[in-house]
C-alpha cells in the first residue's frame, strides 16, 4: 500500500497538476483534500491543455478514482462547468468521480461577500480570487455552512439558505450598503447544477477506509502551497485552509499513520500571486525574464505572478513542516538561458543575519535576502530524460539545493508536457 501526499512547497503554482497527473497511473484513488475553485492545476498531454479547479488531476492518466474530499469547498456551478470540459475528453465518469457528502458548498452569497469584503478593505485587501472560498470556510467554522449532503434534500437546503441570508442581508444593507440577496433567486440559480452533481455525492471517508484495508494506493492532492497555509503561512496573506500535510489527513479522513510518502513540489525559482511578503522577489530585468520564460500568469485568475529567485530558507521550512521525504523540481527549463542563477540561503533582519523563516509577517516584510550565485548552463534541458545528462552547471545547482535542504529530488520537470520529465 502507498499513500502519498502531493504538497506545494512554496506559495502555490508549483506545477502540482502535472506531477499528480504523472503519478496517477500508479494510484487507485486520487483525492483532492482542501481548497476550492481558486486553485488551477494545468495539464498538458496529447496536444491538449486543460485547467482543473476542483476535479483531481488524476482524471486523465489511467483509470484512477477521483475523490473531492471533505476538506474542499465546492462551487456546484463551477464544478458543472468543469465536468463539461472533462467529459469532452473522458465522457463516462461513472465510478470515476466521488464527492464527499461532508464537503461544504460555496453558494452565490459567498462570492458576493468575498467581493464586498475585499472592496471594503481598500489598500489592505488580501488579494483573494473572489471565488467565495474564504467566506465558505467562515460559514463552515461558524457552523452555519451548507454541506453537499444538504443538496440532496431541497426542503433542508432552502431552510438553511433562508436562515443564512437573514443574517447576511443585514450586513449587506447596514455594513456594506449593497443590495439584499434573494433566496428564491439563489435557489433557481443553483438547482440545475445540483441535479447534475447529485449522483456523485457519497460517503468518501468510508470509500477511502475500505481502500486502505484493501491495500490500494492513494494519492492526496493539495491546492495552493505550504506558505499559504492558514496556520503556518505568511498570515494574513494566506488561503483559508491547510494545504500542508496535516490538512491532507483532516481533509480526506485518512489517518496520519497511513501516510507513506510526503512529496513536496518546488519551482526552480519562486512566484507568488496577490499581496503578501515575498523576500526574494525581483523587480528588475531578471524578474521580468522569469515571468516571460515561465509564462507566469495565474491559471484561475489570469493575474501576473510576482517572480524571484529560489528561496532555500523558505523551502527548508516547508520541508520541516510537511516531513517531505521526496521532492519534485519543476520549470528547470525556465532558467536555461540565464547567465547567472541565484538562490537565497539566508536573510538579514534589521541588520542581523538569520537562517530561519520567521512566522511574523511584519518581520517577513523586512527581510533582506542573502544570495549565492551559480553560473548558468546556457543550454536547453527540454529534451533531456536522464538526470546525469543535464548540463554540469544545472547538476551543481540541483545538488546544492538538495544538500541545503536535506532531501533529494525524485522528479525533475523540464517542460509542461508529461514527456518533459526526468524520473530519478
Amino acid at each position: 500500500m502507498s499513500v502519498r501526499i502531493i504538497i506545494g512547497a512554496q506559495w502555490g503554482d508549483e506545477g502540482k497538476g502535472k506531477i499528480v497527473d504523472l503519478l496517477a497511473k500508479e494510484s487507485r484513488y486520487v483525492v483532492r483534500y482542501q481548497g476550492g475553485a481558486n486553485a488551477g492545476h494545468t495539464l498538458k498531454f496529447d496536444d491538449k491543455t486543460i485547467v482543473l479547479h476542483l476535479i483531481p488531476s488524476g482524471m486523465f492518466n489511467g483509470d484512477s478514482r477521483c475523490v473531492i474530499g471533505n476538506g474542499v469547498v465546492v462551487d456546484p456551478i463551477a464544478l458543472v462547468e468543469e465536468l463539461k470540459e472533462v467529459q469532452e475528453i473522458t465522457p463516462n465518469l461513472d465510478n470515476r468521480l466521488f464527492i464527499s457528502s461532508s464537503a461544504h458548498v460555496i453558494l452565490p452569497y459567498h462570492k458576493v461577500l468575498d467581493m464586498v469584503k475585499e472592496k471594503s478593505r481598500g489598500s489592505d485587501a488580501i488579494g483573494t480570487t473572489g471565488r467565495g472560498i474564504g467566506p465558505a470556510y467562515v460559514s463552515k467554522v461558524s457552523r452555519v455552512g451548507i454541506r453537499m449532503e444538504d443538496l440532496l434534500n431541497e426542503e433542508i437546503l432552502e431552510d438553511k439558505i433562508r436562515k443564512n441570508l437573514a443574517d447576511i442581508n443585514k450586513a449587506m444593507e447596514h455594513v456594506y450598503t449593497e443590495p439584499k440577496l434573494s433566496a428564491a433567486k439563489l435557489l433557481d440559480e443553483i438547482r440545475p447544477a445540483i441535479e447534475i452533481i447529485k449522483p456523485y455525492i457519497c460517503n468518501t471517508s468510508e470509500l477511502l477506509h475500505d481502500a486502505l484495508e484493501d491495500d490500494q494506493s492513494i494519492l492526496l492532492e493539495g491546492a495552493q502551497g505550504s506558505l499559504l497555509d492558514v496556520d503556518h503561512g505568511t498570515y494574513p496573506y494566506v488561503t483559508s485552509s491547510s494545504p500542508t500535510a496535516g490538512g491532507a489527513c483532516t481533509g480526506s479522513g485518512i489517518p496520519p499513520l497511513a501516510i507513506t510518502h510526503s512529496l513536496g513540489i518546488t519551482k526552480a525559482y519562486c512566484t507568488r500571486v496577490g499581496n503578501g511578503p515575498f523576500p526574494s522577489e525581483l523587480d528588475d530585468e531578471a524578474g521580468k525574464k522569469l515571468a516571460k520564460n515561465g509564462h507566469e500568469f495565474g491559471a484561475t485568475t489570469g493575474r501576473p505572478r510576482r517572480c524571484g529567485w529560489l528561496d532555500l530558507v523558505a523551502l527548508r521550512y516547508a520541508v520541516r513542516l510537511n516531513g517531505f521525504n521526496e521532492l519534485a523540481l519543476t520549470k528547470l527549463d525556465v532558467l536555461d538561458d540565464f547567465e547567472t542563477v541565484k538562490v537565497c540561503t539566508g536573510y538579514k533582519l534589521d541588520g542581523k543575519e538569520i537562517s530561519y523563516f520567521p512566522l511574523n509577517s511584519n518581520e517577513v516584510e523586512r527581510l533582506e535576502p542573502i544570495y549565492r550565485s551559480f553560473d548558468g548552463w546556457m543550454s536547453s534541458t527540454r529534451d533531456i530524460r536522464n538526470f546525469d545528462d543535464l548540463p554540469q552547471n544545472a547538476l551543481d545547482y540541483i545538488r546544492f539545493i538538495e544538500e541545503y535542504i536535506g532531501v533529494g529530488f525524485t522528479i525533475v520537470s523540464t517542460g509542461p508536457k508529461r514527456t518533459e520529465t526526468i524520473l530519478r
